[in-house]
């Protein structure tokens, strides 16, 4: 077998994070090894629906040294943000591997060494775990929900509502996403939105600046506010089109059923009725298998970490994480902070 090739870093995933994370690495004078699963830059963004538009406008929608080409009070969708995230790849100085998914890591010597799916290995004295937050998605055992027959799709498989038409459906989760997909199958289908607390709204352009101004003007774009915001209810930005689309009946919001049985769902007031299709919008949970026999992760498998900075395991990092140090760590515009500090910390040398 021959020798691992060897690199002062290597980062693991090219999405938002993986970028970001390299363009902090070249500003430090490092030129880091890449490894990606897919076969282009992009990360998640590529397979998410495709009428996907960002909740925040291009001017904060950005990486490092690199604005959102545009209007900047404009919304981008989707295909924008593959294409912004492509170019930057572009522009950066490192050695990218695609197709290259990372099936194991483990302490060598000073370092790591990272083993990929078709068995290629590398060396590095520090890695950067950037494969985010959505790359998992998260499935709740639902009651009865494997003896349901019906359809079950989560976001992460959800592409456009044709497949839907005529259905009646029930999207659970009452975040962004689950609000944005119940509204665009409303225009075909009959659907509710099953979720534990009532939706908050929250106006998208208040007193006439966008809401993430006023998140940043206030630093509360950069503070740690995960207990609090797990304590409250789900905020969902909205330029008003949602909230008309819920007030008109079509799509509605109910509280959480009780349990699904076969073609049924049992609402909490005890009505039983017939659905055809269920819409899983309830988020991801991080994808970092490859670390479990490295003592870097919880027995649920969850980073131990400090800001992104393992608490366990030396010379290990993490950017993309939610809520890794900030309201905005798993966003475009936090993770590029989020990069900075986890180098600074982790002090890779070239």
């Amino acid at each position: 077998m021959p020798p691992a090739e060897r690199f002062p870093l290597a980062v693991i995933g090219a999405g938002q994070a993986g970028l970001a994370t390299v363009h902090a690495a070249n500003r430090r004078g490092l030129h880091p090894l890449v490894l990606e699963a897919s076969d282009r830059a992009g990360g998640s963004w590529p397979h998410h629906y495709d009428s996907l538009t960002l909740f925040s406008p291009a001017r904060f929608s950005s990486l490092p040294g690199r604005p959102v080409p545009g209007e900047p009070d404009r919304y981008p969708v989707r295909d924008e943000v593959v294409a912004y995230l492509r170019d930057y790849a572009a522009r950066l100085d490192a050695d990218f591997r695609y197709g290259q998914r990372v099936a194991g890591v483990e302490r060598s010597g000073n370092g790591f060494l990272l083993t990929t799916a078709d068995g290629s290995r590398f060396e590095a004295v520090t890695v950067v775990c950037a494969t985010g937050g959505f790359t998992r998605p998260h499935r709740p055992d639902l009651p009865g929900l494997t003896d349901f027959t019906g359809t079950v799709v989560h976001t992460a498989d959800y592409r456009s509502p044709a497949p839907f038409t005529g259905q009646r459906i029930v999207v659970v989760g009452g975040g962004n996403s689950g609000v944005q997909i119940a509204t665009e199958l409303a225009g075909v289908a009959r659907v509710s939105l099953a979720s534990r607390a009532p939706v908050a709204w929250a106006e998208q352009r208040p007193l006439g600046r966008d809401i993430h101004w006023w998140f940043a003007r206030s630093g509360l774009d950069a503070a740690p506010l995960r207990r609090l915001w797990e304590r409250g209810p789900t905020l969902v930005n909205d330029d008003g089109r949602h909230r008309a689309a819920f007030a008109s009946g079509n799509p509605d919001r109910r509280e959480m059923f009780t349990r699904l049985d076969q073609d049924e769902v049992t609402w909490s007031d005890g009505t039983v009725e017939g659905i055809d299709a269920l819409v899983l919008a309830t988020g991801y949970r991080p994808a970092l298998g490859y670390l479990s026999d490295t003592g870097a992760l919880d027995g649920e498998g969850r980073p131990l970490h400090r800001g992104g900075v393992s608490t366990t395991v030396p010379g290990l990092g993490y950017v993309g994480l939610e809520f890794q140090r900030s309201f905005s760590s798993a966003t475009l515009r936090g993770v590029g902070r989020d990069a900075r500090h986890v180098l600074r910390r982790l002090r890779p040398r070239a």
